[in-house]
């Protein structure tokens, strides 16, 4: 059963964070008791924090969220504009609001030194958090996200790709098949992307629409579409490790490079597997994170 705890991020924004397993059993020598929203974790298992990529939300981790509880005290966070948080009209969509209320997050939950868990814009997110502030992160997971810039002619791709929905839809079965099948930009039927899509929509007296407002999202994309983020990369001190999808947005050899870029950089990849890495192929995904996160426990 999930747990909704409220956090306040940059300029007043209301998030709202998320607990899917059960916790982890009490140990005295665990987390502080008196930090806020703090929860004793097994001694030597940091928290971990999960986040979610652009159009998501945090119950897209609830699988890993689940098996992560075992040993960690995992939290997702629903960044804003999307899932349960704050959609602010006029609030900032740039870099610097997405990594602060990171940080507030973490320091109001009480999960620092922590495991950042990114998936595409999360995942820039979490390293760009790691290079601010290493003294909150213990070890970071970048899931197939790229730090070069996209270009100008993805982001009208992108607007065009909005304006193609065939909003609204009129059940979620039809959420699933237009996203799994019948979108232009899906190249063979992918039950788990439209899973992903029908995850984001909300009922209204029409039908269902996305929990998102695409025009923000487009806002959010503008700061990794027109920028490149390779600095930020090299100066994240702790270990990473970059996991892409065979089939991902994110290519073997940018991959590789970022590693090398990385100061304690690793890699795996995960075969069979698109952008959602984590949707896609939950086993395969656990198996290629779950090394790097026990070493971090043993460290």
């Amino acid at each position: 059963m999930a747990r909704r705890i409220d956090v306040t991020g940059t300029g007043g924004v209301r998030l709202a964070a998320w607990e899917f397993g059960d916790p982890p059993k009490p140990d005295p020598a665990g987390a502080d008791p008196d930090a806020q929203g703090a929860h004793p974790v097994h001694q030597g298992s940091p928290g971990v924090l999960l986040l979610h990529g652009l159009m998501g939300r945090a119950s897209h981790w609830a699988p890993t969220a689940r098996w992560l509880s075992e040993r960690h005290r995992a939290v997702a966070l629903d960044q804003r504009g999307h899932g349960r948080s704050d959609k602010p009209p006029q609030g900032s969509f740039a870099r610097d609001a997405y990594v602060d209320d990171a940080e507030a997050a973490l320091e109001q939950l009480g999960l620092a030194p922590v495991v950042l868990i990114g998936h595409a814009m999360g995942a820039l997110t979490a390293w760009q958090l790691a290079a601010r502030r290493p003294d909150l992160v213990r070890g970071l997971i970048i899931c197939d996200m790229r730090a070069s810039a996209l270009g100008a002619a993805s982001q009208r791709e992108w607007d065009q790709w909005f304006k193609s929905w065939p909003l609204p839809f009129a059940t979620l079965a039809d959420v699933r098949k237009w996203f799994g099948e019948d979108d232009p930009w899906v190249e063979r039927p992918n039950p788990a992307r439209g899973e992903f899509y029908a995850e984001v929509m909300a009922e209204s007296p029409d039908g269902w629409r996305p929990v998102f407002d695409p025009e923000q999202m487009l806002r959010s994309r503008e700061t990794w579409v027109y920028d490149a983020h390779w600095e930020e990369l090299a100066q994240v001190r702790c270990p990473a490790l970059v996991v892409r999808g065979l089939d991902g947005e994110l290519g073997r050899a940018e991959a590789q490079e970022m590693v090398r870029v990385l100061p304690r950089g690793q890699y795996a990849e995960v075969a069979d597997a698109g952008h959602l890495v984590h949707y896609d192929q939950p086993e395969a995904w656990r198996a290629a994170i779950e090394p790097f996160l026990d070493s971090l426990t043993e460290s």
